[in-house]
């Protein structure tokens, strides 16, 4: 199966399958959703190699946290969305991808990085890691790996939105046509993309100098959620409670959370370079002080 997809005036012709692989009477198609979001794991794992030190993480104790996380984040993601979705199993099996039903095909990224957390937080607490220096590390990794996944979604030909009233400006494809009618639709996927992407450069840079453990993973926390939660309003497929959508009511929650804490936190850590700051100039003079004790007492003596 194959999209004819029209983006931004560029016409397309894409397929979900990348190739197949020759297993008897049988074969095992390899979908490009899976290469891309193992291209985003690979590239967000190098860097968290090349800048665990700079944290002041040990590498290898960080794989240690990584080898675990990961797949009790993908089992999180798959669990996250089927609570949201309702979607019916028929055993165990369809949770794992080997029934008749969706299996992996619905994913959820809260779940996952709520699941990378919990672990990796367990984990760092074994490995003896500072918990809050692996998170600012790992949602650099996220950054990259969620700006780069995003493109698994356009080659599935999901996560858009609704139709965005311009006359060039947005994507069709059969799929969407079949699904909604004809019209542009917002590329949800290319907005969370650039969104993620950029965050990464921003809070990179911010990174080299920040004031506390943690202060990236608050940013992360504001960055994403106030992102995420405006595109999810345009979204067509959003997880839903009654008329909620579950990710949007969560990403601005995070986001104001994040806020409050980043200030309170930095105003923290203002107050506590203030204090270090007027101890350490009084003792820059401690000599100065004796120095002016000993002229005046010898001047006392001599009047005596």
């Amino acid at each position: 199966m194959s999209y004819d997809v029209v983006i931004f005036g560029i016409k397309l012709t894409i397929s979900p399958v990348a190739f197949s692989i020759p297993l008897g009477s049988r074969h095992w198609d390899i979908y490009w959703y899976g290469i891309i979001i193992a291209t985003g794991f690979l590239l967000a794992l190098i860097y968290g190699i090349k800048n665990a030190a700079r944290l002041g993480i040990n590498t290898d104790r960080m794989l240690d946290v990584v080898l675990v996380a990961t797949p009790v984040a993908i089992l999180s993601a798959r669990a996250y969305y089927l609570i949201f979705d309702g979607e019916k199993l028929n055993g165990i099996g369809d949770f794992f991808g080997f029934g008749d039903s969706s299996g992996f095909a619905g994913l959820a990224i809260y779940g996952g990085v709520i699941g990378a957390f919990v672990s990796g937080a367990v984990m760092c607490k074994i490995r003896k890691i500072k918990i809050f220096d692996m998170f600012d590390l790992a949602v650099m990794g996220f950054l990259i790996g969620q700006g780069i996944g995003r493109w698994g979604n356009f080659v599935n030909q999901e996560a858009y939105g609704s139709f965005t009233g311009s006359s060039w400006w947005g994507m069709e494809s059969t799929k969407t046509i079949s699904e909604m009618g004809e019209g542009l639709v917002h590329p949800c996927f290319l907005y969370e993309s650039v969104w993620c992407i950029a965050g990464f450069f921003i809070l990179n840079r911010l990174s080299k100098n920040r004031r506390f453990s943690g202060e990236i993973s608050l940013m992360y926390c504001v960055w994403y959620g106030f992102g995420r939660g405006i595109i999810e309003l345009l979204r067509t497929d959003s997880l839903m409670i009654g008329n909620i959508r579950v990710s949007c009511l969560l990403s601005f929650t995070i986001c104001i959370a994040g806020a409050i804490l980043l200030v309170l936190m930095r105003r923290r850590t203002a107050e506590t370079a203030v204090s270090d700051g007027y101890t350490e100039v009084f003792a820059e003079n401690d000599d100065f002080i004796t120095e002016t004790e000993e002229t005046g007492d010898e001047e006392n003596e001599q009047n005596n």
